[in-house]
């Protein structure tokens, strides 16, 4: 009988790999086979499950099969606060969810092999990690939990779904309940927790200095420099000598001023103007020539490669360069002589560009702008340069408008920023929103980065040119379509037949939510169906901005991939030969790594700061817009200020709420109320963690007709009883 038994196994996988892309049940397997026997039948179903079990079929629907692909996909693991997670695959329209059995010791951010094991229509498919390619983060921020022999620590992130085990000999002198940062050396095949060590003890949870440094730690983002670094960058020549001035453009005499946010300190581009006799304008963007101070091979260059990026958190700004240059040497400070590189244009006043010129330069700032009083020149206050400011604005609204006639995207996002005290408390929200000052600004930027880039790429020879580009590919259409469907609830709508089409309701879109309660929530449900901006050798253009070309030049002191811009550009007008692609693509990868990290931990300041300020709130009753809506509770973020957080879906005690996968819906099992994205509810703090940067919120409603009046959904209990139905089939 056991050969049988193998040989029908056998016919069973002839028959489903003879037709890999279809189905079958195990009637439709025995009729191919040609058994009309009750015996075979109930053998075949269990073949059928026995080779699930072997991975060697997946159930695409109840009750059908096929045959498992084989294939292996690269992702990285995007973990939920449940120990599950989702491979991110670039080449999967859909995210491969990974139950918590089957993460196989991943952990969040980490780069995997992943294998689907089931698929279902319209679904994300279901998978298996195989194995770790490479792990995100070693060193991880927590708690310490003493025992007589061992000690435990508990992770800050609640992605990290595990306690690090630590042995008596590596705790470093930490103490129960001390904040450490521990890092990770080995997790073995039977073991349930990674083995770690405590490398730094950072002091007492909860302290505003220990939670910062928390953070950056986690992240490995240095957050002072070694002492030779400093002594190095301290001894470069701050005087600039004749000679160095004769082996440059020489524009001191003409009109310049910088335009920053009015706590900046460092400088790093400004704008000149000067009229020409055929009445068009020569225009200047003057970026700080750090490149004639970071050099190649010196240790200072080294530590700016390894940071990659200026930090900036809620509080403070980690530089990538030492403070005597960044807010020094080459600062463009005013009324002081500076070297920068520059790219100049001749330009008439509806911004066409004549003539363009790209070369090392020295400038004398007149003026140092802060955006507000740039603003109110613009809005008509007498000031400084006002015909300058005035001309200049009146040119950055025609690119601006020239960009978006193209194809650009418009994102206006409001950021949240605090007033802390002098002992790091967050006292007031604030939003910075970006005027005509800051645009102004940032369409002059984005011209000589625009310019920079095409000048290299096509008007420079050889043509094979190695060079630095910041891209931005399409978004992915599964993603788009998941956008249509969402912002359809909200009564709104996209074209998605082409490019054209996409961007024109996209911004139309964006311009339809402002002031909307749901505006924040639209913008970053839409950013996130965009594709990810980075670096590389591969010039693909830049989607959002509309660009054939593009590249970053005008920030190289909080930027390492406009040092390498600048490096390259003056090679290649020195006519020098192209550099190794193969060393600049691994530079760009490893920006955009630590631009990467450099944004997650900001974000994880904000949400520390958010925790801690949203705690003094504990009695006051908060209207809020649902932000997200999961099976463990909806996200709510509140209109005054920004600040999300969780209601949890089993503390909602008016009812038992299931989730509804179909509708990203929370539904009353009882009264069939409905909870989806963009209804405006009532909450009260209930309960706060900035260590853990977290805040759950309890729902509040004064009436019945206050809650109909909130949440103008269809809440019919008919329509609770359908849902039930559906579920339970």
């Amino acid at each position: 009988m056991g050969k049988k038994k193998d040989n029908l196994i056998i016919k069973i996988l002839q028959i489903l790999g003879a037709h890999p892309n279809k189905s079958f049940n195990y009637k439709q397997i025995a009729s191919k086979l040609e058994f009309d026997n009750a015996e075979i039948r109930k053998q075949i179903q269990k073949d059928l499950q026995k080779l699930l079990k072997q991975k060697k079929i997946v159930e695409t629907s109840r009750g059908k099969f096929k045959i498992a692909a084989k294939k292996i996909y690269i992702g990285i693991m995007d973990m939920t606060n449940n120990g599950s997670g989702f491979a991110i695959v670039d080449e999967l329209e859909k995210d491969i969810y990974v139950p918590n059995y089957a993460i196989n010791k991943a952990l969040h951010g980490d780069m995997v092999e992943v294998e689907i094991t089931k698929e279902k229509s319209g679904r994300n498919p279901q998978g298996e990690v195989v194995k770790i390619l490479e792990r995100a983060q070693k060193h991880f921020s927590g708690i310490v939990k003493m025992f007589p022999n061992y000690a435990f620590v508990e992770p800050d992130d609640l992605k990290v779904y595990k306690d690090f085990f630590i042995k008596k000999s590596d705790l470093n002198g930490a103490k129960e309940g001390d904040k450490v940062v521990v890092e990770m050396y080995d997790w073995p095949e039977k073991v349930g927790s990674p083995l770690g060590k405590i490398i730094k003890v950072l002091g007492r949870p909860g302290e505003h200095e220990v939670e910062i440094h928390a953070i950056l730690d986690q992240y490995d983002l240095p957050y002072e420099f070694d002492p030779e670094i400093e002594e190095f960058a301290q001894n470069l020549p701050k005087e600039i000598t004749n000679e160095e001035v004769k082996k440059r453009r020489d524009m001191r005499s003409t009109v310049t001023f910088t335009i920053d946010p009015f706590d900046a300190k460092d400088f790093d581009d400004a704008l000149s103007i000067k009229k020409l006799k055929n009445g068009h304008y020569e225009i200047g963007i003057h970026i700080a020539d750090v490149s004639h101070y970071v050099k190649p091979g010196t240790i200072l260059d080294d530590e700016a490669y390894n940071r990659a990026t200026s930090v900036y958190l809620v509080d403070r700004v980690i530089p990538m360069l030492p403070e005597v240059l960044s807010n020094e040497l080459c600062s463009l400070r005013p009324h002081e002589d500076k070297l920068t590189f520059s790219a100049v244009f001749e330009m008439d006043t509806e911004g066409k560009v004549y003539k363009e010129w790209y070369g090392r330069t020295v400038i004398h700032s007149d003026r140092r702008f802060t955006y507000e009083e740039a603003q109110e020149i613009i809005e008509g206050a007498a000031g400084d340069f006002e015909e300058e400011i005035l001309l200049l604005d009146k040119i950055a609204k025609k690119l601006r408008k020239k960009r978006f006639s193209h194809g650009a995207l418009s994102f206006d996002r409001v950021e949240v920023r605090f007033k802390v005290d002098n002992k790091g408390n967050p006292v007031e929200v604030y939003f910075k929103e970006s005027k005509d000052a800051n645009k102004l600004i940032e369409e002059f930027m984005l011209l000589a980065n625009r310019k920079v880039a095409e000048y290299v790429t096509r008007k420079l020879k050889p043509k094979d040119k190695t060079f630095v580009y910041r891209v931005h590919d399409e978004p992915a259409t599964e993603k788009l379509n998941e956008l249509k469907t969402v912002v359809q609830k909200f009564g709104y709508d996209l074209d998605l037949k082409d490019r054209k089409t996409i961007i024109k309701s996209i911004n139309h879109l964006l311009e339809e939510v402002k002031d909307k309660p749901e505006e924040n929530m639209i913008e970053t449900l839409t950013i996130r169906s965009m594709s990810k901006a980075v670096y590389t050798t591969e010039n693909r253009g830049h989607y959002g901005l509309a660009f054939d070309y593009y590249t970053h030049f005008t920030s190289p002191i909080r930027r390492y991939p406009d040092v390498m811009v600048h490096r390259l550009l003056q090679h290649y007008l020195d006519k020098g030969k192209s550099p190794s692609q193969e060393e600049y693509e691994k530079k760009c990868i490893h920006s955009t790594n630590m631009e990467i990290q450099a944004a997650t931990a900001e974000r994880d300041s904000i949400k520390y700061m958010q925790a801690k300020y949203i705690s003094d709130f504990k009695d006051v009753v908060f209207e809020g817009v649902i932000t997200g809506v999961t099976e463990w509770g909806i996200y709510v973020e509140l209109v005054a200020n920004k600040v999300e957080g969780l209601v949890r879906r089993t503390e909602m005690r008016d009812d038992y709420y299931y989730f509804d996968e179909d509708e990203y819906a929370l539904i009353g099992e009882i009264t069939g109320k409905k909870y989806v994205l963009g209804d405006l509810v009532k909450v009260k703090v209930k309960k706060t963690n900035p260590i853990k940067k977290q805040i759950d919120f309890e729902m509040v409603y004064d009436t019945v007709e206050d809650l109909q009046n909130i949440n103008n959904k269809n809440n019919s209990p008919k329509s609770g009883k359908n849902k039930r139905k559906r579920r339970k089939k």
